[in-house]
């Protein structure tokens, strides 16, 4: 099990206009997957771009809106 010092693996960022404009980290995959859909909800709008991705595989595990 990872120490609390352990570096977040699910990290959430929203893009607006072509710009970082705010990042967030977590653990838990779960946690990650409810924020990524509360973003959307509550940010979701023209212009904005939502990710959500698994920092130790690469992998992407959502974006917004969808390509």
């Amino acid at each position: 099990m990872a120490g609390m010092d352990a570096p977040a693996r699910y990290h959430l960022l929203l893009t607006l206009d072509g710009q970082p404009s705010m990042h967030g980290w977590w653990r838990s995959e779960a946690t990650a997957r409810r924020k990524f859909r509360a973003w959307i909800g509550e940010r979701g709008r023209p212009g904005v771009w939502i990710t959500l991705t698994d920092t130790e595989t690469g992998r992407t595990l959502g974006a917004w809106p969808e390509e």
